[in-house]
């Protein structure tokens, strides 16, 4: 039998290491709880606060959490495969070496978050606002950034084969070491952006605005 919490008042909460698997959390307010651990597997949370909560080692595989808040909150190792994250505030969030593979996070905001060490392979980032962030080293194989904000954003030394940037805002990324090979930047500004050991092969690139300001044929 699923667990329901709508709206429930968990906020400063010590649920760490909890079974809430398939839990219904919609607008649940868990504002700094403790989900250290916690199995949140396919559960709905819809509309939650979830700011400033730690969720370290978390798992969240197939959960529901479209227009939820997750500001200033720790998810650092916690597995988010597939879950939908459509429309999340995750200002600031911290998801160093976080699992996303598949996750669908677009019209998300991501500014200032921490996903160094990250996987996001084929994850849905579309239209997401990641300026400032840092995504060192994290995996972004196939990803859909089209239109996604990366306005200073650090992507030294990821991994962004066959990723598709048409029309990202790249403006002072940091790209260094970055492998880009296969990828789509078409229509995308790199303007500022820092290129350095950068690995272009096969990437397309119709009518990107280039580091040195011009625009590539």
């Amino acid at each position: 039998m699923k667990c329901a919490l709508v709206g429930a008042p968990l906020k400063q909460k010590d649920l760490a290491g909890d079974d809430l698997t398939g839990a219904d959390l919609a607008h649940a307010v868990m504002h700094r709880a403790k989900l250290g651990g916690a199995k949140l597997d396919e559960a709905n949370l819809t509309d939650a606060n979830l700011n400033k909560t730690d969720l370290k080692t978390a798992s969240l595989v197939g959960a529901k959490a479209e227009n939820a808040m997750f500001y200033g909150s720790d998810l650092s190792a916690a597995d988010l495969s597939g879950a939908d994250l459509v429309n999340t505030k995750m200002q600031t969030a911290l998801l160093i070496r976080a699992k996303l593979d598949r996750a669908k996070i677009s019209d998300a905001m991501l500014t200032e978050a921490r996903l160094d060490d990250a996987s996001l392979q084929d994850a849905d980032l579309s239209r997401t606002n990641l300026v400032q962030a840092s995504l060192r080293r994290a995996n972004l194989a196939g990803a859909n950034l089209d239109n996604a904000g990366l306005v200073n954003t650090v992507l030294r030394d990821a991994n962004l084969k066959d990723a598709r940037l048409t029309q990202a805002d790249l403006y002072g990324a940091d790209l260094s070491g970055a492998d880009l090979s296969g990828a789509d930047l078409s229509g995308a500004r790199l303007t500022g952006a820092v290129l350095t050991g950068t690995v272009l092969t096969g990437v397309k690139l119709s009518g990107t605005l280039m580091p040195d300001g011009s625009v590539h044929n």
